[in-house]
């Protein structure tokens, strides 16, 4: 069987739950050979997030074109790009590359409050990132951000979508973990609506969720799964991670990217 490759453009947590961490472990948890390009490097743990420092546009560029001149990727999963010019050089590299698969978790706030895109930088976002996605993955708060209106339910969940589509996704994942009761998500692929539906969990443990479900995608279109198969895959995997949580730190500890792995060998 062909090994498949995901390659994950994001920021770095040194803390491990989430980002770049988050993203490479999710890829291991599926079988996937993950590859990285660090667009920030982030000083966060799981109750705060202290710094951030950006890697220059020519450092970004520089790294993927050293994954793409020498190794195929079956998949791009794209999180925190902090400004306009990491949006422009990401987008301007995807588009010479060509990849078949490209997820984009449009990061704007750590689990803390912290902003990690800047205001200023949301039409470059919506003109040059959005229209690149086979699947956008926003939170109920990006989604209000990127479509430009309030979310309270399924139904506001499914417009919101629908707004964000015409702005050139292909498909577009409104992920309800904000709302109150089950945790239900809406894909929209400009025809049809699916809802993905769990029981929320009762944990404070959800460190890197969103890097974790949107970089699940990813690895499940890079084996070969359509869309909507990918999400489902996704869904569990990330809602299994989530049930097992790890107590780690003093805030919001991180999902359990191996939980599975380590139930069958006897490592819990």
């Amino acid at each position: 069987m062909k090994l498949r490759t995901a390659l994950t453009i994001a920021g770095s947590d040194c803390s491990g739950g989430a980002g770049i961490q988050a993203d490479l472990k999710t890829f291991s948890a599926h079988g996937v050979f993950g590859m990285s390009v660090i667009t920030s490097v982030v000083a966060e743990n799981t109750s705060r997030v202290i710094s951030v420092e950006n890697i220059s546009p020519q450092g970004i560029a520089d790294q993927i074109d050293a994954v793409f001149e020498d190794i195929q990727v079956d998949a791009v999963k794209v999180g925190m790009l902090n400004d306009a010019e990491h949006m422009s050089i990401v987008a301007e590299k995807l588009a010479q590359y060509q990849p078949a698969a490209i997820v984009i978790d449009p990061v704007m706030v750590a689990k803390g409050g912290h902003a990690l895109m800047q205001q200023e930088a949301l039409d470059t976002l919506r003109k040059k990132i959005i229209p690149m996605a086979l699947i956008l993955t926003p939170n109920i708060p990006e989604a209000e951000t990127i479509a430009k209106m309030s979310i309270r339910n399924v139904e506001d969940m499914k417009k919101a979508a629908a707004a964000i589509y015409a702005m050139g996704a292909k498909n577009v994942l409104v992920k309800g973990g904000h709302l109150d009761g089950d945790a239900v998500d809406v894909l929209y692929d400009g025809q049809n609506y699916s809802i993905y539906s769990n029981e929320r969990i009762d944990t404070k443990n959800t460190h890197g969720t969103g890097c974790t479900y949107s970089s699940a995608i990813a690895a499940n279109l890079a084996k070969g799964l359509a869309p909507m198969a990918a999400v489902q895959n996704a869904k569990d995997y990330v809602t299994t991670a989530i049930r097992y949580s790890l107590a780690i730190g003093k805030g919001h500890g991180p999902t359990n990217h191996f939980y599975e792995l380590y139930k069958k060998g006897n490592l819990i």
